[in-house]
């Protein structure tokens, strides 16, 4: 696996260490589909969460956050709906969060919950 990649896997490991230490379950990780790919679903009580992760070892050219913008988010909708009419979940509240993830001594880890 290459460092790139291996980075990314770190960076969904601690967000979703996150979510469970918040109480939500895990539901899928990196599940795919034609159109992409989906970081981590999660759920807790009604609430299902789409949450992109973004992990980086500089913030030389922003904020991992910053890497999700309105296309991004557009396509991030489009995979949801995707998942939703393939796992039929039935009657839940959904959320989009980001979780950036900077790689530094110790890793700096920012939940933005319900970022679009």
């Amino acid at each position: 696996m290459d460092a790139r990649r291996t980075l990314g896997r770190t960076g969904e490991e601690l967000a979703a260490e996150l979510f469970a230490k918040l109480g939500f379950a895990i539901l899928d990780r990196n599940w795919r589909c034609r159109s992409g790919e989906l970081d981590l679903v999660v759920g807790r009580g009604d609430l299902l969460v789409f949450c992109e992760v973004k992990t980086r070892t500089s913030d030389y050219w922003g904020g991992p956050a910053e890497a999700v913008g309105f296309q991004k988010q557009a396509r991030l909708r489009r995979l949801a709906a995707a998942w939703m009419s393939e796992r039929r979940p039935g009657d839940v509240r959904v959320r989009f969060d980001v979780i950036s993830v900077l790689m530094r001594r110790e890793p700096e880890i920012t939940h933005l919950p319900d970022a679009f």
